[in-house]
């Protein structure tokens, strides 16, 4: 739960960024956050979640 929870946060925050920078509209990102909860109730929603828990773990586990 952390680990979603922590990746919408930086997702919210890139969002914030890119609509102060102007390389966002916020109708563009209406439709997105409409898009993304629409595709949450496909049944690739599953697999879509495994792939980002695939991504988590890879870039956890890579050392500096």
């Amino acid at each position: 739960m952390i680990l979603s929870i922590s990746g919408v946060v930086l997702l919210g925050v890139i969002v914030a960024i890119f609509l102060r920078k102007g390389g966002l509209k916020t109708s563009h990102m209406i439709i997105s956050a409409l898009f993304g909860f629409y595709l949450a109730s496909t049944a690739i929603a599953p697999s879509i979640k495994a792939g980002g828990a695939s991504l988590a773990g890879l870039l956890g586990g890579i050392k500096i």
